[in-house]
Protein backbone atom coordinates (compact mmCIF):
# COMPACT_ATOMS: atom_id res chain seq x y z
CA UNK A 1 0.00 0.00 0.00
CA UNK A 2 1.26 3.47 -0.83
CA UNK A 3 1.02 6.67 1.22
CA UNK A 4 -2.28 7.76 -0.34
CA UNK A 5 -3.96 4.46 0.50
CA UNK A 6 -2.53 4.42 4.03
CA UNK A 7 -3.84 7.95 4.65
CA UNK A 8 -7.33 7.10 3.41
CA UNK A 9 -7.50 3.81 5.34
CA UNK A 10 -6.37 5.59 8.53
CA UNK A 11 -9.39 7.91 8.26
CA UNK A 12 -11.75 4.91 7.93
CA UNK A 13 -10.16 3.20 10.94
CA UNK A 14 -10.49 6.37 13.02
CA UNK A 15 -14.21 6.51 12.24
CA UNK A 16 -14.87 2.82 12.92
CA UNK A 17 -12.52 1.84 15.75
CA UNK A 18 -12.03 4.83 18.06
CA UNK A 19 -14.25 4.47 21.15
CA UNK A 20 -14.59 0.72 20.67
CA UNK A 21 -12.85 -2.12 22.49
CA UNK A 22 -10.42 -4.74 21.30
CA UNK A 23 -11.89 -8.24 21.46
CA UNK A 24 -9.19 -10.63 20.22
CA UNK A 25 -6.71 -11.36 17.42
CA UNK A 26 -6.67 -14.37 15.12
CA UNK A 27 -3.67 -15.53 13.14
CA UNK A 28 -4.17 -16.67 9.51
CA UNK A 29 -0.65 -17.86 8.80
CA UNK A 30 2.78 -16.47 9.64
CA UNK A 31 2.19 -12.95 8.33
CA UNK A 32 -1.59 -12.43 8.31
CA UNK A 33 -3.81 -11.40 11.20
CA UNK A 34 -7.41 -10.40 11.89
CA UNK A 35 -8.14 -8.05 14.82
CA UNK A 36 -11.71 -8.01 16.15
CA UNK A 37 -13.19 -4.84 17.68
CA UNK A 38 -16.56 -4.14 19.32
CA UNK A 39 -18.05 -0.67 18.91
CA UNK A 40 -21.43 0.50 17.70
CA UNK A 41 -20.88 -2.25 15.13
CA UNK A 42 -18.60 -5.29 15.10
CA UNK A 43 -15.43 -4.62 13.09
CA UNK A 44 -12.69 -6.89 11.73
CA UNK A 45 -9.34 -5.41 10.74
CA UNK A 46 -7.29 -7.52 8.34
CA UNK A 47 -3.52 -6.98 8.44
CA UNK A 48 -0.91 -8.58 6.19
CA UNK A 49 2.74 -7.85 7.00
CA UNK A 50 4.07 -10.11 4.29
CA UNK A 51 6.92 -8.07 2.75
CA UNK A 52 5.66 -8.24 -0.83
CA UNK A 53 1.99 -8.03 0.16
CA UNK A 54 1.68 -5.62 3.10
CA UNK A 55 -1.82 -4.17 3.49
CA UNK A 56 -4.60 -3.46 5.97
CA UNK A 57 -8.31 -2.69 5.73
CA UNK A 58 -11.63 -3.61 7.33
CA UNK A 59 -13.32 -6.79 6.17
CA UNK A 60 -16.76 -8.38 6.49
CA UNK A 61 -16.57 -12.03 7.51
CA UNK A 62 -18.24 -14.39 9.94
CA UNK A 63 -15.98 -14.78 12.96
CA UNK A 64 -16.67 -18.52 13.19
CA UNK A 65 -15.49 -18.94 9.57
CA UNK A 66 -12.27 -17.10 10.36
CA UNK A 67 -11.71 -19.29 13.41
CA UNK A 68 -11.83 -22.35 11.15
CA UNK A 69 -9.06 -20.83 9.04
CA UNK A 70 -6.98 -19.67 11.98
CA UNK A 71 -3.58 -21.24 12.61
CA UNK A 72 -1.91 -21.84 15.98
CA UNK A 73 -1.25 -18.43 17.55
CA UNK A 74 2.34 -17.20 17.58
CA UNK A 75 3.99 -15.73 20.66
CA UNK A 76 3.11 -12.25 19.36
CA UNK A 77 -0.60 -13.09 19.04
CA UNK A 78 -0.63 -14.69 22.49
CA UNK A 79 1.04 -11.66 24.11
CA UNK A 80 -1.18 -9.26 22.16
CA UNK A 81 -4.41 -10.95 23.26
CA UNK A 82 -3.24 -11.33 26.86
CA UNK A 83 -2.22 -7.68 27.07
CA UNK A 84 -5.04 -5.90 25.21
CA UNK A 85 -8.25 -7.98 25.29
CA UNK A 86 -10.97 -5.57 26.51
CA UNK A 87 -8.76 -2.48 26.02
CA UNK A 88 -10.39 0.68 24.63
CA UNK A 89 -9.23 2.19 21.33
CA UNK A 90 -8.23 5.77 22.14
CA UNK A 91 -6.92 6.91 18.76
CA UNK A 92 -5.86 5.83 15.27
CA UNK A 93 -3.31 7.94 13.41
CA UNK A 94 -0.80 7.86 10.59
CA UNK A 95 2.83 8.25 11.69
CA UNK A 96 5.07 10.89 10.13
CA UNK A 97 3.25 10.85 6.80
CA UNK A 98 4.66 7.36 6.25
CA UNK A 99 3.20 3.91 5.63
CA UNK A 100 2.71 3.35 9.36
CA UNK A 101 -0.57 3.34 11.27
CA UNK A 102 -0.60 3.63 15.07
CA UNK A 103 -3.55 2.33 17.08
CA UNK A 104 -3.55 3.62 20.66
CA UNK A 105 -5.08 1.38 23.36
CA UNK A 106 -5.91 2.05 26.97
CA UNK A 107 -6.73 -0.49 29.67
CA UNK A 108 -5.43 1.42 32.69
CA UNK A 109 -2.08 1.52 30.94
CA UNK A 110 -1.23 2.95 27.55
CA UNK A 111 -0.16 0.61 24.72
CA UNK A 112 0.28 1.25 21.01
CA UNK A 113 0.08 -1.11 18.05
CA UNK A 114 2.23 -0.09 15.07
CA UNK A 115 0.94 -1.43 11.74
CA UNK A 116 4.08 -1.08 9.66
CA UNK A 117 3.39 -1.50 5.90
CA UNK A 118 6.91 -0.76 4.69
CA UNK A 119 7.91 -3.56 2.32
CA UNK A 120 10.79 -5.66 3.66
CA UNK A 121 10.46 -4.11 7.13
CA UNK A 122 6.65 -4.67 7.33
CA UNK A 123 5.65 -5.71 10.84
CA UNK A 124 3.21 -5.48 13.74
CA UNK A 125 4.84 -4.00 16.83
CA UNK A 126 3.31 -3.71 20.31
CA UNK A 127 4.69 -0.74 22.29
CA UNK A 128 4.39 0.05 26.00
CA UNK A 129 3.82 3.50 27.48
CA UNK A 130 7.54 4.35 27.11
CA UNK A 131 7.35 3.27 23.42
CA UNK A 132 9.55 0.28 24.01
CA UNK A 133 8.82 -2.71 21.76
CA UNK A 134 7.06 -5.41 23.81
CA UNK A 135 6.24 -7.87 21.02
CA UNK A 136 6.90 -8.23 17.30
CA UNK A 137 4.95 -10.25 14.72
CA UNK A 138 8.01 -10.75 12.51
CA UNK A 139 11.72 -10.78 13.23
CA UNK A 140 12.87 -7.19 12.66
CA UNK A 141 14.99 -6.44 9.60
CA UNK A 142 18.47 -5.28 10.67
CA UNK A 143 19.47 -4.21 14.19
CA UNK A 144 16.67 -1.69 14.71
CA UNK A 145 13.27 -2.45 16.26
CA UNK A 146 14.43 -5.32 18.45
CA UNK A 147 12.20 -6.32 21.35
CA UNK A 148 13.07 -4.17 24.39
CA UNK A 149 14.42 -1.30 22.28
CA UNK A 150 12.80 2.07 21.65
CA UNK A 151 10.61 2.17 18.57
CA UNK A 152 12.13 3.99 15.61
CA UNK A 153 10.65 4.55 12.19
CA UNK A 154 12.31 2.23 9.64
CA UNK A 155 14.43 3.92 6.99
CA UNK A 156 12.57 4.24 3.72
CA UNK A 157 14.05 2.60 0.64
CA UNK A 158 13.98 5.31 -2.08
CA UNK A 159 13.96 2.65 -4.83
CA UNK A 160 10.93 0.84 -3.45
CA UNK A 161 7.78 1.36 -5.51
CA UNK A 162 4.32 0.72 -4.11
CA UNK A 163 1.05 0.66 -6.01
CA UNK A 164 -1.07 3.78 -6.32
CA UNK A 165 -4.85 3.71 -6.09
CA UNK A 166 -5.06 4.01 -9.87
CA UNK A 167 -2.58 1.13 -10.27
CA UNK A 168 -4.92 -1.11 -8.31
CA UNK A 169 -7.78 -0.25 -10.67
CA UNK A 170 -10.27 -0.14 -7.79
CA UNK A 171 -13.96 0.04 -8.59
CA UNK A 172 -15.39 1.91 -5.62
CA UNK A 173 -19.08 1.77 -6.71
CA UNK A 174 -20.04 3.86 -3.71
CA UNK A 175 -18.44 1.39 -1.29
CA UNK A 176 -15.90 2.26 1.36
CA UNK A 177 -12.23 2.01 0.48
CA UNK A 178 -11.94 -1.06 2.73
CA UNK A 179 -14.73 -2.86 0.90
CA UNK A 180 -13.16 -2.02 -2.47
CA UNK A 181 -9.72 -3.17 -1.33
CA UNK A 182 -11.15 -6.36 0.11
CA UNK A 183 -13.00 -7.15 -3.11
CA UNK A 184 -9.92 -6.33 -5.21
CA UNK A 185 -7.56 -8.56 -3.21
CA UNK A 186 -10.08 -11.43 -3.01
CA UNK A 187 -10.32 -11.38 -6.81
CA UNK A 188 -6.54 -11.09 -7.08
CA UNK A 189 -5.96 -14.06 -4.78
CA UNK A 190 -8.51 -16.14 -6.66
CA UNK A 191 -6.78 -15.29 -9.92
CA UNK A 192 -3.39 -16.20 -8.47
CA UNK A 193 -4.75 -19.46 -7.07
CA UNK A 194 -6.29 -20.33 -10.43
CA UNK A 195 -3.04 -19.51 -12.26
CA UNK A 196 -1.11 -21.66 -9.78
CA UNK A 197 -3.61 -24.50 -10.25
CA UNK A 198 -3.47 -24.17 -14.05
CA UNK A 199 0.34 -24.17 -14.00
CA UNK A 200 0.34 -27.26 -11.74
CA UNK A 201 -2.01 -29.12 -14.10
CA UNK A 202 0.05 -28.22 -17.17
CA UNK A 203 3.30 -29.07 -15.40
CA UNK A 204 1.94 -32.42 -14.20
CA UNK A 205 0.82 -33.29 -17.73
CA UNK A 206 4.17 -32.17 -19.15
CA UNK A 207 6.12 -34.23 -16.61
CA UNK A 208 4.01 -37.33 -17.26
CA UNK A 209 4.35 -36.83 -21.03
CA UNK A 210 8.12 -36.38 -20.77
CA UNK A 211 8.38 -39.46 -18.56
CA UNK A 212 6.43 -41.57 -21.07
CA UNK A 213 8.46 -40.31 -24.02
CA UNK A 214 11.64 -41.14 -22.14
CA UNK A 215 10.25 -44.60 -21.32
CA UNK A 216 9.40 -45.24 -24.97
CA UNK A 217 12.87 -44.11 -26.06
CA UNK A 218 14.49 -46.38 -23.45
CA UNK A 219 12.32 -49.32 -24.50
CA UNK A 220 13.27 -48.83 -28.15
CA UNK A 221 16.96 -48.57 -27.20
CA UNK A 222 16.62 -51.75 -25.13
CA UNK A 223 14.96 -53.49 -28.06
CA UNK A 224 17.78 -52.39 -30.34
CA UNK A 225 20.39 -53.64 -27.86
CA UNK A 226 18.86 -57.10 -27.93
CA UNK A 227 19.40 -57.16 -31.67
CA UNK A 228 17.59 -59.12 -34.38
CA UNK A 229 16.33 -62.38 -32.86
CA UNK A 230 16.07 -64.08 -36.27
CA UNK A 231 19.67 -63.14 -37.04
CA UNK A 232 20.92 -64.83 -33.84
CA UNK A 233 18.93 -67.98 -34.63
CA UNK A 234 20.30 -67.98 -38.16
CA UNK A 235 23.90 -67.71 -36.89
CA UNK A 236 23.27 -70.63 -34.49
CA UNK A 237 21.86 -72.79 -37.28
CA UNK A 238 24.77 -71.94 -39.64
CA UNK A 239 27.41 -72.74 -37.02
CA UNK A 240 25.88 -76.18 -36.46
CA UNK A 241 25.40 -76.83 -40.18
CA UNK A 242 29.01 -75.83 -41.03
CA UNK A 243 30.88 -77.56 -38.21
CA UNK A 244 32.95 -79.66 -40.60
CA UNK A 245 33.66 -76.98 -43.22
CA UNK A 246 33.93 -73.75 -41.21
CA UNK A 247 37.22 -71.86 -41.12
CA UNK A 248 38.33 -70.12 -37.89
CA UNK A 249 40.66 -67.17 -37.52
CA UNK A 250 40.86 -65.90 -33.94
CA UNK A 251 37.36 -64.74 -32.95
CA UNK A 252 36.04 -65.01 -36.52
CA UNK A 253 34.36 -68.04 -38.07
CA UNK A 254 33.74 -68.13 -41.83
CA UNK A 255 30.79 -70.28 -42.91
CA UNK A 256 28.62 -70.78 -45.99
CA UNK A 257 25.27 -69.03 -45.65
CA UNK A 258 22.95 -71.88 -46.65
CA UNK A 259 19.91 -69.63 -46.36
CA UNK A 260 21.04 -67.48 -49.32
CA UNK A 261 21.23 -68.38 -52.99
CA UNK A 262 24.71 -69.58 -54.01
CA UNK A 263 25.59 -69.99 -50.28
CA UNK A 264 28.00 -67.03 -49.96
CA UNK A 265 30.66 -67.05 -47.24
CA UNK A 266 29.88 -64.86 -44.21
CA UNK A 267 31.74 -64.01 -41.01
CA UNK A 268 30.33 -64.83 -37.54
CA UNK A 269 31.94 -63.57 -34.33
CA UNK A 270 32.70 -66.46 -31.94
CA UNK A 271 34.71 -66.63 -28.70
CA UNK A 272 37.92 -68.44 -29.67
CA UNK A 273 37.67 -70.53 -26.50
CA UNK A 274 34.26 -71.96 -27.50
CA UNK A 275 33.58 -74.83 -29.83
CA UNK A 276 31.20 -74.20 -32.72
CA UNK A 277 28.50 -76.15 -30.88
CA UNK A 278 29.00 -74.00 -27.75
CA UNK A 279 28.98 -70.85 -29.85
CA UNK A 280 25.78 -71.98 -31.58
CA UNK A 281 24.18 -72.61 -28.16
CA UNK A 282 25.08 -69.06 -27.10
CA UNK A 283 23.46 -67.64 -30.23
CA UNK A 284 20.32 -69.73 -29.59
CA UNK A 285 20.12 -68.37 -26.03
CA UNK A 286 20.60 -64.88 -27.40
CA UNK A 287 17.82 -65.57 -29.92
CA UNK A 288 15.45 -66.73 -27.18
CA UNK A 289 16.24 -63.69 -25.02
CA UNK A 290 15.83 -61.25 -27.92
CA UNK A 291 12.57 -62.90 -29.05
CA UNK A 292 11.05 -62.79 -25.54
CA UNK A 293 12.29 -59.25 -25.01
CA UNK A 294 10.76 -58.15 -28.31
CA UNK A 295 7.36 -59.53 -27.27
CA UNK A 296 7.54 -57.90 -23.83
CA UNK A 297 8.98 -54.59 -25.02
CA UNK A 298 6.54 -54.28 -27.92
CA UNK A 299 3.64 -54.81 -25.48
CA UNK A 300 5.04 -52.17 -23.14
CA UNK A 301 5.58 -49.79 -26.06
CA UNK A 302 1.98 -50.22 -27.21
CA UNK A 303 0.74 -49.52 -23.68
CA UNK A 304 3.02 -46.47 -23.33
CA UNK A 305 1.95 -45.16 -26.76
CA UNK A 306 -1.69 -45.47 -25.73
CA UNK A 307 -1.04 -43.64 -22.45
CA UNK A 308 0.89 -40.96 -24.33
CA UNK A 309 -2.06 -40.37 -26.67
CA UNK A 310 -4.32 -40.05 -23.60
CA UNK A 311 -1.93 -37.47 -22.10
CA UNK A 312 -1.76 -35.50 -25.33
CA UNK A 313 -5.56 -35.45 -25.43
CA UNK A 314 -5.57 -34.41 -21.76
CA UNK A 315 -3.21 -31.53 -22.62
CA UNK A 316 -5.87 -30.18 -24.97
CA UNK A 317 -8.53 -30.68 -22.30
CA UNK A 318 -6.35 -28.76 -19.81
CA UNK A 319 -5.96 -25.82 -22.21
CA UNK A 320 -9.72 -25.78 -22.77
CA UNK A 321 -10.36 -25.99 -19.01
CA UNK A 322 -8.04 -23.01 -18.47
CA UNK A 323 -9.86 -21.09 -21.19
CA UNK A 324 -13.23 -22.01 -19.61
CA UNK A 325 -11.85 -21.40 -16.08
CA UNK A 326 -12.99 -24.93 -15.17
CA UNK A 327 -11.39 -25.04 -11.73
CA UNK A 328 -13.09 -28.32 -10.81
CA UNK A 329 -11.50 -30.13 -13.77
CA UNK A 330 -8.04 -28.80 -12.93
CA UNK A 331 -8.42 -29.52 -9.21
CA UNK A 332 -9.51 -33.10 -9.89
CA UNK A 333 -6.54 -33.49 -12.21
CA UNK A 334 -3.85 -32.35 -9.78
CA UNK A 335 -5.64 -33.67 -6.69
CA UNK A 336 -7.23 -31.72 -3.90
CA UNK A 337 -5.09 -31.01 -0.83
CA UNK A 338 -8.14 -30.53 1.33
CA UNK A 339 -9.09 -33.71 3.16
CA UNK A 340 -12.78 -34.49 3.26
CA UNK A 341 -14.42 -34.65 6.66
CA UNK A 342 -16.44 -37.76 7.55
CA UNK A 343 -19.69 -35.80 7.17
CA UNK A 344 -18.66 -34.66 3.66
CA UNK A 345 -17.85 -38.24 2.64
CA UNK A 346 -21.24 -39.49 3.78
CA UNK A 347 -23.21 -36.59 2.34
CA UNK A 348 -25.34 -37.73 -0.58
CA UNK A 349 -24.98 -35.58 -3.67
CA UNK A 350 -28.13 -34.24 -5.34
CA UNK A 351 -29.57 -36.26 -8.22
CA UNK A 352 -29.12 -33.45 -10.72
CA UNK A 353 -26.56 -30.79 -9.71
CA UNK A 354 -26.45 -27.38 -11.45
CA UNK A 355 -23.73 -28.61 -13.81
CA UNK A 356 -26.15 -30.84 -15.71
CA UNK A 357 -28.52 -29.51 -18.40
CA UNK A 358 -31.88 -31.18 -18.91
CA UNK A 359 -33.78 -31.40 -22.22
CA UNK A 360 -36.96 -33.17 -23.33
CA UNK A 361 -37.08 -34.79 -26.79
CA UNK A 362 -40.02 -34.62 -29.19
CA UNK A 363 -40.84 -38.19 -28.10
CA UNK A 364 -40.83 -37.11 -24.42
CA UNK A 365 -37.51 -38.78 -23.52
CA UNK A 366 -35.33 -37.00 -20.97
CA UNK A 367 -31.91 -35.95 -22.35
CA UNK A 368 -29.17 -34.90 -19.89
CA UNK A 369 -25.93 -33.05 -20.74
CA UNK A 370 -22.87 -32.33 -18.59
CA UNK A 371 -21.36 -28.84 -18.73
CA UNK A 372 -17.80 -29.41 -17.53
CA UNK A 373 -15.48 -32.39 -17.15
CA UNK A 374 -16.49 -33.13 -13.55
CA UNK A 375 -20.17 -32.82 -14.51
CA UNK A 376 -19.61 -35.29 -17.36
CA UNK A 377 -18.11 -37.82 -14.94
CA UNK A 378 -20.96 -37.34 -12.48
CA UNK A 379 -23.58 -37.70 -15.21
CA UNK A 380 -22.03 -40.81 -16.78
CA UNK A 381 -21.02 -42.72 -13.66
CA UNK A 382 -23.44 -41.48 -10.98
CA UNK A 383 -26.67 -40.58 -12.79
CA UNK A 384 -26.87 -42.73 -15.92
CA UNK A 385 -28.15 -46.33 -15.69
CA UNK A 386 -26.69 -49.25 -17.61
CA UNK A 387 -29.54 -49.29 -20.20
CA UNK A 388 -29.50 -45.53 -20.82
CA UNK A 389 -28.10 -44.37 -24.17
CA UNK A 390 -24.81 -42.47 -23.92
CA UNK A 391 -23.44 -40.04 -26.56
CA UNK A 392 -20.39 -37.87 -27.20
CA UNK A 393 -19.00 -35.96 -30.19
CA UNK A 394 -16.62 -38.35 -31.95
CA UNK A 395 -13.70 -36.05 -32.71
CA UNK A 396 -14.07 -33.09 -30.35
CA UNK A 397 -14.07 -32.42 -26.60
CA UNK A 398 -17.59 -31.73 -25.39
CA UNK A 399 -20.53 -32.69 -23.21
CA UNK A 400 -21.45 -36.22 -22.29
CA UNK A 401 -25.10 -36.79 -23.31
CA UNK A 402 -27.43 -39.37 -21.75
CA UNK A 403 -30.90 -40.37 -22.99
CA UNK A 404 -32.64 -41.74 -19.92
CA UNK A 405 -34.61 -44.92 -20.52
CA UNK A 406 -36.09 -46.06 -17.23
CA UNK A 407 -38.76 -48.20 -18.93
CA UNK A 408 -36.23 -49.86 -21.29
CA UNK A 409 -38.18 -48.81 -24.36
CA UNK A 410 -36.63 -48.68 -27.80
CA UNK A 411 -35.23 -45.18 -28.34
CA UNK A 412 -37.02 -43.59 -31.34
CA UNK A 413 -34.75 -42.54 -34.20
CA UNK A 414 -36.01 -38.95 -33.90
CA UNK A 415 -34.86 -38.81 -30.26
CA UNK A 416 -31.47 -40.24 -31.23
CA UNK A 417 -31.07 -37.49 -33.84
CA UNK A 418 -32.12 -34.73 -31.42
CA UNK A 419 -29.74 -35.98 -28.70
CA UNK A 420 -26.89 -36.35 -31.20
CA UNK A 421 -27.49 -32.79 -32.43
CA UNK A 422 -27.17 -31.59 -28.82
CA UNK A 423 -23.95 -33.60 -28.34
CA UNK A 424 -22.48 -32.00 -31.47
CA UNK A 425 -23.73 -28.51 -30.56
CA UNK A 426 -22.26 -28.64 -27.05
CA UNK A 427 -18.82 -29.65 -28.32
CA UNK A 428 -15.88 -27.93 -29.96
CA UNK A 429 -17.24 -29.16 -33.28
CA UNK A 430 -20.29 -26.90 -33.01
CA UNK A 431 -19.10 -24.69 -35.90
CA UNK A 432 -18.83 -27.59 -38.34
CA UNK A 433 -21.61 -28.15 -40.91
CA UNK A 434 -21.74 -31.82 -39.89
CA UNK A 435 -20.23 -33.66 -36.92
CA UNK A 436 -19.92 -37.35 -36.07
CA UNK A 437 -21.38 -38.48 -32.74
CA UNK A 438 -20.61 -41.83 -31.09
CA UNK A 439 -23.43 -43.52 -29.16
CA UNK A 440 -23.80 -46.69 -27.14
CA UNK A 441 -25.46 -48.06 -24.03
CA UNK A 442 -23.99 -46.67 -20.84
CA UNK A 443 -22.93 -50.18 -19.75
CA UNK A 444 -20.31 -50.13 -22.53
CA UNK A 445 -18.75 -46.92 -21.14
CA UNK A 446 -15.92 -47.27 -18.65
CA UNK A 447 -13.22 -45.07 -17.19
CA UNK A 448 -9.54 -46.00 -17.65
CA UNK A 449 -7.54 -46.19 -14.44
CA UNK A 450 -6.22 -42.76 -13.37
CA UNK A 451 -7.81 -41.10 -16.43
CA UNK A 452 -8.54 -37.38 -16.22
CA UNK A 453 -12.13 -36.26 -15.47
CA UNK A 454 -14.35 -36.54 -18.52
CA UNK A 455 -12.17 -39.10 -20.32
CA UNK A 456 -13.80 -42.49 -20.97
CA UNK A 457 -13.31 -45.64 -23.05
CA UNK A 458 -16.04 -47.32 -25.14
CA UNK A 459 -16.18 -51.10 -25.44
CA UNK A 460 -18.68 -50.86 -28.31
CA UNK A 461 -20.38 -48.00 -30.15
CA UNK A 462 -22.09 -46.78 -33.30
CA UNK A 463 -21.65 -43.44 -35.07
CA UNK A 464 -24.20 -41.00 -36.43
CA UNK A 465 -23.58 -37.86 -38.53
CA UNK A 466 -25.70 -34.82 -37.62
CA UNK A 467 -25.86 -31.05 -37.87
CA UNK A 468 -24.73 -29.40 -34.60
CA UNK A 469 -27.79 -27.57 -33.25
CA UNK A 470 -30.31 -27.61 -30.41
CA UNK A 471 -33.03 -28.70 -32.82
CA UNK A 472 -36.47 -29.66 -31.58
CA UNK A 473 -35.42 -30.77 -28.09
CA UNK A 474 -36.75 -28.43 -25.39
CA UNK A 475 -34.58 -27.38 -22.46
CA UNK A 476 -36.10 -27.95 -19.02
CA UNK A 477 -35.14 -25.47 -16.29
CA UNK A 478 -34.58 -27.25 -13.00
Amino acid sequence: MNLALVAKITVELQQRLVGGRFRNALQLGDDRFVLAFENSEFSLLFVSVKPNDSRTYLIRRRLRDLKKLATHPSQFTTVFNKTLTGAAVADVRQIANDRLIEIEFSNGKKFDLIVQLTGKSSNLLLLDAERNIVASARKPVGKAQKIGSQFTIPQRNPDEVSATIDDLNLDLKGDSLSESLDRYFIDLERQREFETLAAAAKNQNKQQTTKLKRLIANLNADLENHGDAEKWKRFGDLLLANQSSAERTGNAVFVNDLFEEHAPTIRIEVDENNSLAEAAEKYFRRYTKARNARIEIKARCRKADKELKTLLLAAGEIEQAIKDRDETFLQNLVGSKKAKTPSEKKKKQPDLPPGIRRFRSSDDFEILLGKKAADNDFLTFRVAHSRDTWMHAADYPGSHVVIRNANRKEIPHRTLIEAAQLAAFYSQGSKQPKAAVNYTLKKFVNKPRKAAPGLVRLASFKTILVEPKIGNAKQVIH
